[in-house]
């Protein structure tokens, strides 16, 4: 081999690099985001989105995605659901910041998202998923259809029963 041709070599190496990494430094977030939908604990998702992109540079199929950011989160959603499985559901994780004075308000307010927090999770996970999608992500039902794989009308029918069973329990619990 010539000297030429390792030199051609590498400079494809760093270009493949520089891609990957430039893909990396944009959409972290965005995957972070989708796999805290699932395991909804930060430390599990930090973990989610390294082995999504160690996964996807091994493999190199992210050179061929034609919508980066659905085959993104569709991967990431993939492996959260797998870790999800794997890991016992632990404490919540997630820090409530009030810039209210009142100790008593701060408590209240607290009380109700751990309620609010409780009843999301005690949902089944076919209708949990889509429900945090939609409310944590901003994402649409079609957006949700496209990232699990199932018609969007089915994920219409999920939200909507989501939501009819938290009111329900919101009802019972504190009365209407």
């Amino acid at each position: 081999m010539t000297v030429a041709a390792i030199s051609d070599s590498l400079a494809v190496v760093r270009a493949h690099e520089d891609a990957f990494s430039a893909l990396v430094t944009r959409q972290s977030r965005f995957v972070f985001r989708v796999a805290y939908a699932v395991v909804r604990n930060s430390h599990d998702a930090e973990d989610v989105v390294q082995e999504t992109f160690f996964k996807l540079y091994r493999s190199g199929k992210w050179q061929n995605a034609e919508n980066e950011r659905a085959f993104l989160a569709r991967t990431a959603w993939r492996l959260a659901i797998d870790r999800r499985r794997k890991i016992a559901p632990a404490s919540d994780d997630a820090e409530i910041v009030s810039n209210a004075v009142d100790p008593e308000r701060a408590a209240i307010s607290a009380d109700w998202n751990a309620t609010i927090r409780r009843l999301v999770d005690s949902l089944p996970e076919e209708l949990r998923q889509p429900l945090a999608l939609s409310a944590s992500q901003e994402w649409n039902s079609r957006q949700i259809a496209e990232l699990m794989d199932i018609p969007e009308a089915t994920v219409r029918g999920r939200l909507m029963r989501a939501r009819h069973i938290l009111r329900q329990k919101l009802e019972s619990l504190y009365g209407k």
